[in-house]
């Protein structure tokens, strides 16, 4: 598949997502075996949102993650950012018909360069979406600028397994398998072509780490599940 990279791959992901939203939740569900919201609940608790706090989500999509953080027990503030109207669109009607549109604002916007104020949040997410952004470095930047001194950013994300035999079963079922049944739910193979690719440039674990480093977070951590393909990383502010 061919490599995208800055604009292009901004035009191109924008694009697409808005092409997959009728069944963008329903395929998550079936790619992870039910088991995203589990995944999303850890990330919610890394972050820790204050009571009352302000939360961003970034790459917010249909809401799901932004909505766990509005839903927790301390019933932060939230603001969903995405550059994908489509999306915000599908979130807007799950935070209404959840009774949570007074405390999830949405935000149309690029987590590569915020519309947002410096040091304003407790905390930020970003779940199954780092690997989409037009500039890493970039993201986590504006991630580090918009978060207040001991703010806390988690991170949920796929990850390339070590090699080996596990290695070889991941991609085999993320490579091939992914995009057949992708397709077949959706009605857009080329999507579900392009989500796995996306992961084949993508840093480590241990790399996305260094590069938290290298945007300024002075305490970083990860957790790897799933037989180490998914990875939870929290990265603080001081």
């Amino acid at each position: 598949m061919k490599r995208l990279s800055g604009e292009e791959k901004a035009r191109y992901v924008g694009a697409m997502f808005a092409r997959i939203v009728p069944r963008y939740d329903l395929m998550n569900t079936v790619m992870t075996f039910g088991r995203d919201a589990a995944w999303r609940a850890a990330t919610v608790r890394l972050a820790a949102p204050p009571p009352g706090g302000l939360a961003l989500d970034l790459a917010a999509g249909t809401g799901d993650l932004a909505l766990s953080l509005a839903g927790c027990a301390t019933r932060p503030r939230v603001v969903a950012l995405d550059f994908c109207p489509e999306m915000l669109q599908a979130a807007q009607r799950k935070t209404r018909s959840r009774g949570l549109a007074s405390r999830v604002h949405l935000v149309l916007g690029d987590a590569t360069c915020l519309p947002l104020s410096d040091a304003i949040f407790h905390c930020a997410t970003m779940g199954f979406a780092l690997r989409n952004v037009a500039d890493i470095p970039q993201t986590l930047a504006e991630i580090h600028r918009v978060l207040r001194p001991g703010g806390r950013f988690a991170n949920l994300e796929l990850t390339p397994p070590p090699s080996g035999l596990l290695a070889a079963l991941f991609r085999l079922y993320f490579y091939r398998a992914v995009p057949l049944i992708g397709g077949l739910i959706s009605g857009d193979p080329e999507a579900y072509t392009y989500l796995p690719h996306s992961l084949t440039r993508f840093p480590r674990a241990s790399e996305l780490a260094s590069l938290m480093r290298a945007a300024g977070f002075t305490v970083v951590s990860y957790r790897l599940l799933a037989a180490r393909t998914i990875a939870i990383h929290l990265a603080i502010k001081r």
